[in-house]
C-alpha cells in the first residue's frame, strides 16, 4: 500500500473573467464541484470564490493525472451549469494549482473561506499574480489572454 496526501490549492476563472457565478448558482455549483471531486475519489475540503473565479482545496488521488482531473472537473461543471441554468457558461482554459503542505492546510482553507472579504481589496488579477509570485512561478505575457 502507498500512503499519499496530495493537497492542492486550485484556482480557475470564468471565461473572459465574466461575473457568471451569481448568487443564484453559486451554492449549487459548489456542491456540484464537491460531488465531482468525490466522484473521482478525491476530497474537496473547501470551495469558495466570487463572481469570476473559484478556489478549491482538494486532495487528488494519485491514480489520476492532475491535468485529466482538472479537465474533467471544469468540463463537467460548465456543462452542468449550462444544462441547469441555461447560461452561456464556460471556464477559462488556464488555471493555477499549487501544492499545499499539511502544515499550511488551515491557512489555505481560511484564505479560501474569506474570499469575499479578500476581494474587497484585491481583484482576481492581483490575487492570481500574487499566488504565482508566492509559488515562484514566472508570469508570462500570455497569462491574461484567452
Amino acid at each position: 500500500m502507498s500512503y499519499t496526501n496530495f493537497l492542492y490549492h486550485i484556482v480557475f476563472g470564468t471565461k473572459g473573467r465574466l461575473p457568471l457565478i451569481t448568487n443564484e448558482i453559486k451554492p449549487r455549483l459548489y456542491e456540484y464541484l464537491g460531488g465531482t471531486v468525490r466522484g473521482m475519489d478525491g476530497i474537496a475540503f473547501e470551495i469558495n470564490g466570487i463572481e469570476d473565479h473559484v478556489h478549491l482545496l482538494a486532495n487528488v488521488p494519485p491514480k489520476l493525472k492532475f491535468s485529466d482531473f482538472l479537465r474533467d472537473l471544469k468540463a463537467n461543471s460548465s456543462r452542468w451549469v449550462n444544462d441547469h441554468f441555461n447560461r452561456n457558461f464556460a471556464w477559462q482554459r488556464r488555471y493555477g494549482a499549487f501544492t499545499v503542505s499539511q502544515s499550511q492546510f488551515d491557512v489555505v482553507r481560511n484564505y479560501i473561506r474569506r474570499q469575499e472579504e479578500h476581494h474587497r481589496k484585491f481583484d482576481f488579477k492581483q490575487e492570481f499574480e500574487s499566488l504565482l509570485i508566492a509559488n515562484n512561478i514566472q508570469i508570462d505575457e500570455y497569462l491574461w489572454k484567452e
